[in-house]
Order: structure tokens, then sequence, then C-alpha cells
């Protein structure tokens, strides 16, 4: 007998990021030498003080369920960060946290979205965007990030997107997976647009503290936002955390309680020894963060400068995250083609830009969250494998 599954399986994708590592995984275990640069995830460990933080917590017997929503304390200190930083006052009641950052999206899509809604959301972006909204039966309307445009939104063309059935639009900023990001005007724009409407917005501000020559905007900042904005944000990328799984959500109180059912309806609670450790990195010394973004800044302006200087490779220089986007239109080549010609000819693991949206095809993303001698390395290998095309 064969299992039949509910058709709604099919409307769920995978990301091309696991299936890459896989790829480069396998022609590893054949003796080959990779440089990684396809996984979202900073090299570096988790703060010590972070770390040490867990280890005292479990030690301590916070190995046992947790309130679903997050314990009251954890909840506490993030509404003060968000206080604080997005100039509003918060109450704990409005935070909730989940494995990860990635179930805010999945849960707030599922809670507010349905079927035939439409939800606009960046293009090329996060590819877990498009998949649940068609999970949930909602209508995807990508708005196209373009390179001329340093890969922000064009405000005038998210208008023009918006019908009587746009029930939510995200925001990614800054962004994966071109590294752009939209400006304190940017956002004034979109709030002023969405003044008078009835939308709500998913800002997802998981890369926030990884920026260069400015500083992440919140639209939920933005007088009349706060209400209709469901902040995602983690500890993945900021704290290099991403194993403990620990994100959360900011929204308002009504929506909170909804999406804290979600939470008692599938993972139960965040275990409270990574609770403790989320405390200690937002309340503890930021210095570490600090240094890492300034390594980060380093590598983004050496790989910036190493693959334009490549013959066909065009690069734009990212404002946050880590990030690359270059154009690779002029070796004729999809994404995916080329993705695979640089794992298997240059032994350097990337993503097909495709894979991130139909505004994505002809590039590829290259993550810089590696050494500075395997970005050299990496950049001398992809200019020898194109120099054969």
């Amino acid at each position: 007998m064969s299992i039949k599954l509910a058709d709604r399986m099919s409307r769920l994708a995978n990301e091309t990021a696991f299936v890459m590592l896989a790829k480069a995984k396998a022609l590893e275990a054949t003796g080959r030498e990779i440089i990684h640069l396809e996984i979202g995830e900073p090299d570096f460990p988790t703060p010590d003080n972070v770390i040490a933080k867990g280890i005292e917590a479990m030690q301590a017997g916070m190995t046992k369920y947790t309130p679903s929503a997050g314990l009251l304390e954890t909840r506490q200190i993030i509404a003060e960060y968000i206080s604080k930083t997005r100039g509003f006052e918060v109450e704990a009641e409005q935070v909730v946290m989940t494995a990860g950052g990635k179930p805010i999206i999945f849960y707030s899509i599922l809670a507010v979205v349905n079927p035939g809604d439409e939800v606009i959301y960046p293009d090329p972006g996060f590819p877990i965007y498009q998949s649940v909204i068609n999970f949930v039966g909602g209508t995807p309307v990508p708005i196209p990030l373009r390179e001329e445009n340093e890969f922000r939104m064009d405000i005038d063309e998210l208008k023009s997107l918006i019908t009587n059935k746009t029930k939510m639009i995200i925001i990614n900023s800054p962004q994966n997976p071109t590294g752009g990001m939209l400006s304190k005007d940017d956002m004034a724009e979109i709030a002023k647009i969405l003044a008078d409407r009835d939308i709500v917005v998913l800002s997802d501000e998981i890369y926030e503290n990884i920026v260069y020559e400015d500083r992440a905007y919140s639209i939920s900042s933005i007088p009349g936002m706060k209400e209709k904005t469901i902040i995602l944000n983690g500890f993945s990328k900021s704290y290099s955390m991403t194993g403990w799984r620990a994100g959360y959500g900011v929204m308002p109180k009504k929506i909170a309680d909804d999406i804290n059912k979600l939470v008692v309806n599938s993972t139960s609670c965040l275990a409270g020894f990574t609770q403790m450790a989320c405390i200690e990195a937002i309340t503890g010394p930021q210095d570490e963060l600090k240094r890492r973004v300034e390594q980060f800044r380093l590598r983004r302006d050496k790989i910036v400068e190493g693959l334009n200087s490549i013959k066909g490779l065009k690069c734009v220089k990212p404002r946050g995250a880590f990030y690359v986007f270059p154009n690779i239109k002029y070796f004729g080549k999809s994404s995916a083609e080329m993705a695979d010609y640089l794992l298997n000819e240059a032994g350097v693991a990337t993503l097909p830009g495709g894979s991130f949206g139909s505004y994505g095809e002809g590039y590829i993303r290259i993550s810089y969250a590696n050494s500075m001698e395997n970005i050299d390395k990496a950049i001398a290998q992809i200019e020898y494998a194109l120099s054969k095309l």
C-alpha cells in the first residue's frame, strides 16, 4: 500500500543551500577539497560567555518544559531590547520565542493569510517566504529587487502591486541573498503607502546587526506601523547560534496570543537553557559582535574587489548581511549550471540565484562567512575556472 500525501505537500519547496551542501559533501567524500561559500552561517563560534551561560543553566536543571511563548524573563529582556532599539514600548506579552527565526515566517503567514490572499515578497529573496505562501494557499506576488537599484525595492513598483486582495507584505533588510538594504526614507515611503490599508508587514530583521556603512532601520519604528508589523528576529546570525535554534517574533498582543497557539500545537516550547544563553547574548558584552562585523566588512571588501576583477563578473557591494550576489549573465549559463560548474570545476560551493526567485536568475549567491585565506583561494579558483569558458 502506498501512502498518498495531502495535496498541500506538493506546494512546499526545499531550501537549495542544503541541497548544494549535500553535493559539496559528496565531492569531499571522494577526496576533493571544497571551499564552502554556500551556507548562510557565520564561521565564528558561539561566544564563550553565551556558551558558558547555557551550560550553567543546564547544570542548574533548566532542561524541562518551559512556557510555550518563552520564559517571562527572556521575553521581558527581548521586550526591553526592542523598546530601546525600535523606539516604542513593547511588553513581554508581545514576544513569542521560537526554535529559530523560520517558525515566525511559517506561523505569521499561517495565522494571517487565507487561501486567495495576496502576499508581496522580495524576489530574489529567502525562498521560504514563497514556499509557505504557496503552502497555505495564498497568492505569491514578487516585488523585484534589481541590481541597478542596489537590490532595494522600488517603492512606486511596490505601490502598483498592492490590490484589495493584498494581506501581507514581507520586508527583509538587510537582505538575503543580495545584502541590499532599505533606507530610512524607503521605510517611511512604505509606511505612507500602508497608512490607510489593512495590510500586515512581516519585517525580517535577522541581519540587523550585520551592517557596514549605515544602520538597519525597522519599519515598526515609524508612527502607526507597530500596530501592523510582525518583527522576526533571532540569535543565529548575530551571535553565531545557528545550532541553538533560537528566534523570536514581536507583534501586537492579539497576534502573539494566536501565534502562541501554533507553538503549542507544533514544538511546545524552546529549551530553558537556550533562552538563558539568549539573555546573555543580548545583555552581555557586545565587543565580540562588533569585532566580527568588522571582520565581515573586511571580507566583503576583499570578495567584491576580487569578483569585480574577474572578466565577465559584476558584483554590487552589499551594505549588510554576509552575502554577495554577482551577475554571471556574461557567461551564458543558467545560475544552476554556473553553481554546478563552479562546484565541480573550481571546487567552490555557491548557490544559484534562481533558487531565490525568478528575478535572481543570472546571478549566484556567495557567502563570505569564511576566512580571508579561503576567500583568496576561492577567487583564484573561480577566475581560473571561468577563464576556460
